[in-house]
């Protein structure tokens, strides 16, 4: 569409345009974009976003006015005279997911639908509205929410590099703030108070973590620091640090492998850039609340993140790394996927070094005596080679000339199966491990603790796993029908899971024995997700068959667990359940 109307009415999501807003300049660029919504002015150049601090009330001087921001449609593309400001044209484009900063909504309907599930999200919100009133004794500034997620393949390969596909589920943190300007008090509630006591901080942002003394607050302040890091990069001025007063209530189970601390920290990260008035893209959201969860000590590779960000309802998600980027992939019908924990908590953050983080850097070591034993100088393959995903291309080329292009051909030919020692390393790469991983403590903290490592098995794992992604992908894309695509994703699931099981050995007994079970009743495919070491399982059944295969997990499994005191029979549908894909996170005022 095209319009020349010197003041044009614009209504939309977002506008787009180049030239100079405003009166405002911010390049000699012609390929200047402004991307702008109701809440805030963000100037993008290709992939390089800042802001500005340009109000609302400023924006009809460039020739338009912009009515709202509803959500995640269409952008307004136009372009304006870069002399007279006046409007030259104008069109309606897609919107890149990723470049859009959190959705905003004076509702709930947007992200958790109609019915019954909306008149329950609404009961849960006055409920936490009333709440925060009762402990701080004023209202919410803002509400933010993100979802936890389930990860369908891909396991513990997104710190390699490689793509993933995980979806969001319903369950999710909401985070209530209003900032408090007469302390420089972080306090930090949560309506389990009974569970998780109030928690205050200092109002410092350059604050460090005690990670020796562990407390669920860590999170949020995992979310403040990383805030205001990259608003200092952005060069976003926020004013000095105040008090912020915030209540969080969370219904992704804790230690259940479907990122209740990704979804904890993408939350209060969202809420504190949202009380402070900015909006940021989400890709560069995942990338900052990936780091942020650092702080705590976990090495994360920015899945968890990306998708509690990115999700979309009705679509799993291949996430790809460097850049983030999201894709939408359709699932096919028939099919539902079904979460059941094993009971079996994995506090990721607390058993860092022997088990997550261990793989992280058994992974690095890995890549760096592949690298060497390929041809790579030991010191370039030192200082430059931290992935998996870096020698990639080394090792197919030597599968090549077996006329292959397999990476795993490199790693049986070069790697031993037999555990490596430390010296046996420092043999390979002429210098002590410390040397090399002395930029990060939590390496560090590894090296204490393992006696071992399996290289061989780390390596086969993350290049046959990466593969099994994009086979996923290629199978929901294909034109087979229906049913032989549910069999075929679920014969991938299997393979992961055995790759999971016994190449990077992140399961657990119990999750071995539910897996088993949903695969005796029916589930075409089933599998570990998250971490493992503990958390979920994922299965893939029949649309038709859910019902009946929940009973039977709760008949199979549950049942001696309930009768043993493990869990209440009443809350059994907090630990198992049917999932469609979700919505992302999202931004509240009302």
């Amino acid at each position: 569409m095209t319009r020349t109307s010197a003041s044009p009415e614009i209504s939309g999501d977002c506008l787009v345009g180049s030239g100079i807003l405003g009166g405002i300049s911010t390049s000699n660029r012609p390929d200047q974009i402004f991307l702008f919504n109701k809440y805030n002015l963000r100037c993008v150049l290709e992939h390089s976003p800042y802001y500005l601090s340009l109000c609302l009330a400023e924006l009809p001087a460039a020739g338009y006015f912009l009515r709202g921001y509803a959500g995640e449609k269409d952008e307004q593309r136009f372009e304006l005279d870069p002399l007279t400001k006046k409007q030259l044209n104008c069109r309606r484009v897609m919107a890149k997911h990723e470049e859009l900063p959190i959705p905003i909504y004076d509702n709930l309907e947007p992200v958790y639908g109609g019915g019954s599930a909306l008149e329950e999200a609404q009961l849960r919100f006055d409920n936490f509205k009333s709440k925060f009133v009762e402990i701080f004794g004023h209202h919410p500034q803002i509400f933010a929410r993100s979802p936890g997620r389930v990860n369908l393949i891909g396991e513990h390969i997104d710190y390699e590099g490689y793509s993933v596909l995980p979806m969001a589920i319903r369950q999710d943190t909401i985070v209530a703030i209003r900032k408090n300007e007469a302390e420089k008090v972080l306090k930090i509630a949560n309506v389990n108070g009974e569970k998780y006591s109030l928690c205050t901080y200092p109002a410092d942002p350059n604050q460090e973590i005690d990670l020796k003394n562990h407390k669920w607050g860590h999170y949020f302040i995992c979310g403040y620091k990383g805030f205001y890091d990259y608003a200092k990069l952005k060069g976003v001025n926020v004013g000095e640090p105040v008090g912020l007063d915030v209540l969080v209530d969370g219904t992704v189970p804790t230690g259940s492998g479907l990122s209740s601390s990704a979804a904890f920290v993408c939350s209060s990260t969202i809420a504190i850039m949202a009380a402070f008035g900015v909006n940021f893209p989400k890709k560069e959201l995942a990338q900052v609340t990936c780091d942020c969860e650092r702080h705590i000590g976990t090495q994360s590779g920015g899945m968890d993140q990306a998708i509690s960000v990115m999700a979309k309802t009705g679509f799993a998600e291949l996430i790809d790394f460097n850049p983030i980027r999201a894709t939408d992939v359709q699932l096919p019908a028939g099919g539902t996927f079904v979460i059941a924990h094993s009971l079996a908590e994995s506090q990721k953050a607390v058993t860092a070094a022997t088990n997550y983080n261990n793989r992280v850097v058994e992974c690095r070591l890995a890549s760096i005596v592949l690298a060497i034993k390929l041809g790579m100088d030991p010191k370039e393959a030192m200082s430059k080679v931290n992935t998996l995903s870096d020698v990639e291309g080394l090792c197919v080329s030597f599968a090549g000339i077996h006329n292959s292009s397999d990476p795993v051909l490199a790693v049986k030919e070069y790697l031993k199966e037999e555990p490596y020692t430390a010296e046996e390393i420092e043999e390979v790469t002429g210098a002590k491990l410390t040397s090399f991983l002395n930029n990060n403590a939590a390496y560090l903290e590894v090296l204490k603790v393992a006696k071992q490592y399996k290289l061989h098995q780390r390596a086969a794992h993350v290049y046959s796993e990466a593969k099994r992604v994009h086979g996923f992908k290629d199978v929901v894309s294909s034109n087979l029908s229906d049913e032989d695509m549910l069999k075929r994703l679920g014969d991938l699931m299997n393979e992961s899971h055995h790759s999971c099981s016994v190449l990077y050995e992140c399961s657990c007994p119990e999750l071995e024995e539910l897996v088993n079970i949903c695969r005796n009743n029916g589930a075409l495919g089933a599998r570990l997700t998250g971490a493992g070491w503990g958390g979920c399982a994922v299965a893939l059944v029949k649309e038709s068959t859910v019902p009946q295969f929940i009973l039977n997990l709760k008949e199979c499994f549950y049942q001696s667990r309930i009768d043993k005191g493990v869990i209440n029979k009443n809350d059994l549908g907090l630990y198992v359940f049917a999932s469609k894909p979700s919505s992302g996170a999202a931004i509240f005022k009302f």
